[in-house]
């Protein structure tokens, strides 16, 4: 069995086992703090084996404004797409969009996968097999090179930059 690194393999992960046993259990008792500890230290460290490289370098500001911006992008998108909706739908423009990928780590790329996907009117709907496009659908799509920059603009800078992952 290979051991971990240091006691705490995931921290965040141990913070949120604490924090939700606590709302579990209703109580912040010194029992039940205890008993989250615990569970936060043991279930990281015992499961460890079984996940991803995790970024070792991430970047705090970068990602509150990258957050921030993905919560903006989704309620302006949610009101383009209600207009859009509303509207005629000889007006849409569907269509798939191959996304030239320059990120190379699986988190990365998972994480912009999902920002895409929250964000109403498109959808990652499949990845390449050597990692190097994202198959993207966009509810109306005008100019495929302008939602291609925009993407790329938008999201995937943002995330090499927080994560400090692969070079462009």
């Amino acid at each position: 069995m290979k051991r971990p690194d240091r006691w705490f393999p995931h921290p965040w992960l141990s913070l949120s086992l604490l924090i939700g046993w606590l709302l579990l259990m209703n109580s912040v008792s010194f029992g039940n703090v205890l008993m989250g500890a615990v569970l936060g230290c043991l279930i990281p460290w015992l499961t460890h084996v079984f996940w991803p490289a995790s970024p070792y370098r991430l970047r705090v500001l970068p990602l509150l404004l990258f957050v921030a911006r993905v919560v903006t992008d989704i309620v302006l998108a949610n009101l383009q797409v209600a207009r859009l909706i509303l509207g005629s739908r000889r007006a849409l423009r569907p269509a798939f969009v191959n996304y030239p990928l320059s990120l190379e780590r699986d988190f990365s790329i998972s994480v912009l996968a999902s920002t895409i996907s929250l964000t109403p009117g498109t959808v990652s709907a499949d990845i390449s097999a050597d990692r190097k496009w994202l198959l993207i659908h966009g509810l109306d799509v005008g100019d495929e090179a302008a939602l291609i920059e925009q993407i790329r603009r938008r999201y995937e800078e943002p995330i090499r930059e927080i994560f400090e992952c692969s070079t462009p």
